[in-house]
């Protein structure tokens, strides 16, 4: 590694951790209606949103209301996206003439941005017009994530408040969300992309010769608003093709360094956002440093895994340095990991690198972040509510390693709650486990994977834990636009995203209606380094005890057979 590569870790952890207890509380302020310096601005906006859609803001919603409108919400959004994307040909702003998408595709492409998962099974620049990218996707990307934070806040007011069923207001946590939350970063965030040469235009796409004398069309559009909202948003996706390792989407080592800051720069955030809400921020970062060593030990893991030279070349007579396959030289090894970390940390799924090209080792270390649960930072609200059913799962294991009822911050959790808890640990293996091997077990399916053997299995094994884990990012080479992996993988997106989301806001509505009781001296502390380990051997224990037989078959198996 360079001096350069030092520098770059350093501003990313520095950019990412400074602000985040300030942008913390702010989220705080806005989701609970305080005031904060754009109220003035933006007060007004959210009012007359309010009046147009008929909301009564006051009003509190239990939690089967919240779900009951979640759920509605959702569900108008993926319609009129599928409906946008089958009549694409017909409808404006398509000025390469673009036709409609086939169904299967369509349907994979709706479920999967309003589950703020973004896997796509296409070509952004060859398969949507502007109109498509922009009502379709770019909407989805602000809503989906407003609404993950939606939930988080929910969960976060049922562990605080006591003896009540109110959780708030769906419709005005989402206004909220997204007016105050995402829509001035995504501002900021677009002006600075834009200054480093990132399109924002309507015009047709540009034609060039090249020097055979071809003509080459040079795909343009509305990128930068989407790109800004999607890294924010933890949506990932690409507006091109080839996502952020695309010149148009990421074209200088400044609009890298922003954009994978912008992957885990909420996330963070919010973890401060719930130590405001139960007015202790040891708890914030008690849940900061498992996320950090999560982070480090893969983040450590996958560097020294890439830098490691490719045995088939170890020869005197051959100079190696870490191999660039698959990897653009403008951002070179570190840049490429830090990304492949960070996205899959944080359920974003852009990439900057092919994840097809990584070592063995690195590419399990992408799938390992995704199938322990979102929960290394994850997506916007939705990271922090899966670590917190793991915070949950701990303080349950406590209990019974000390012989006590367990409770968190002076909530007794009870058999209600620990089967909901249970719930939630069947979604990430019936999502990558079940489905994945229906798939594998197919003639047509398995014929998807590019590659023979163990490698082949990792793509297809990366797919579904991408699907399941509402990530987006994929192996290349896998050939998931198919009517029957079209089909599959949106099933895994909506077991992955609702599996969670249903047993939350039940657990949510549940913590709420009990009583707090007093913490004593006899109290399991869940603030300090005791409980920080606890919870991370808890997050490793599951999801290894879960996928390590699979990981075997896929990339442990690739690495020793290459000889590592």
């Amino acid at each position: 590694m360079h001096s350069y590569d030092y520098l770059l870790l350093l501003a990313f952890f520095a950019i990412v951790l400074l602000p985040a207890p300030w942008l913390g509380r702010f989220y705080y302020k806005v989701m609970e209606g305080q005031r904060t310096w754009l109220t003035p601005l933006l007060g007004p906006v959210e009012r007359g949103c309010y009046r147009l859609a008929g909301v009564n803001s006051e009003q509190q919603h239990n939690w089967k209301q919240y779900t009951l409108a979640l759920l509605a919400f959702n569900l108008a959004g993926f319609a009129l996206l599928f409906a946008v994307l089958l009549l694409q040909g017909s409808l404006p702003l398509n000025p390469q003439h673009l036709p409609g998408q086939e169904w299967s595709l369509a349907f994979n492409t709706a479920v999967s941005f309003m589950t703020n998962t973004n896997w796509q099974a296409y070509s952004g620049e060859a398969s949507l017009s502007y109109l498509s990218q922009m009502l379709g996707l770019t909407v989805q990307n602000f809503v989906s994530a407003a609404t993950g934070l939606a939930v988080l806040v929910a969960l976060c007011r049922g562990i605080a408040r006591r003896s009540t069923t109110g959780l708030g207001n769906f419709w005005v946590d989402l206004t909220r969300a997204t007016l105050y939350g995402l829509l001035p970063l995504c501002l900021l965030l677009a002006l600075l992309l834009v200054w480093q040469g990132v399109p924002q235009t309507f015009a047709d796409y540009a034609h060039a010769i090249t020097l055979q004398g071809a003509n080459q069309p040079i795909p343009l559009g509305p990128a930068a608003s989407q790109i800004a909202i999607k890294q924010l948003g933890t949506n990932g996706g690409g507006f091109f093709g080839v996502n952020s390792a695309h010149p148009f989407e990421n074209p200088t080592a400044w609009s890298n360094l922003f954009e994978v800051v912008s992957i885990i720069l909420i996330p963070v955030a919010l973890v401060f956002t719930f130590g405001h809400y139960v007015k202790d921020l040891r708890q914030s970062r008690a849940i900061i440093a498992c996320m950090l060593a999560l982070f480090l030990i893969g983040g450590g893991t996958a560097l020294w895994a890439e830098y490691q030279p490719n045995p088939a070349l170890d020869s005197a007579q051959v100079q190696q340095g870490p191999p660039l396959e698959g990897k653009e030289s403008r951002f070179g090894t570190t840049a490429s990991v830090l990304w492949t970390v960070t996205t899959t940390a944080a359920s974003n799924g852009s990439v900057n690198a092919m994840h097809d090209s990584l070592n063995p080792l690195t590419g399990m270390v992408a799938m390992v972040n995704m199938m322990v649960g979102e929960v290394i930072f994850g997506g916007v609200g939705a990271g922090l509510y899966g670590m917190l059913v793991f915070v949950l799962i701990a303080v349950f294991l406590a209990g019974l390693m000390i012989g006590r009822t367990p409770e968190y911050l002076g909530k007794k959790l009870q058999a209600r709650e620990v089967q909901l808890l249970v719930a939630t640990l069947l979604v990430m293996p019936v999502g990558v486990l079940v489905l994945g091997a229906i798939a594998a077990s197919l003639p047509g399916p398995a014929g998807a994977v590019s590659n023979p053997g163990a490698h082949g299995f990792s793509q297809l094994l990366y797919a579904y834990t991408s699907g399941a884990a509402n990530n987006g990012s994929a192996f290349a080479g896998f050939g998931a636009n198919t009517p029957f992996h079209n089909i599959m993988i949106a099933l895994a997106m909506l077991i992955g995203r609702f599996g969670y989301i249903l047993p939350v806001l039940a657990l949510a509505g549940s913590l709420a209606a009990k009583k707090s009781a007093p913490q004593g001296l006899n109290s399991f502390p869940t603030h300090g380094p005791l409980f920080t380990g606890l919870l991370l051997v808890t997050i490793l224990l599951v999801g290894g005890l879960t996928f390590l037989p699979t990981l075997a078959l896929g990339p442990i198996a690739e690495h020793l057979s290459l000889g590592f």
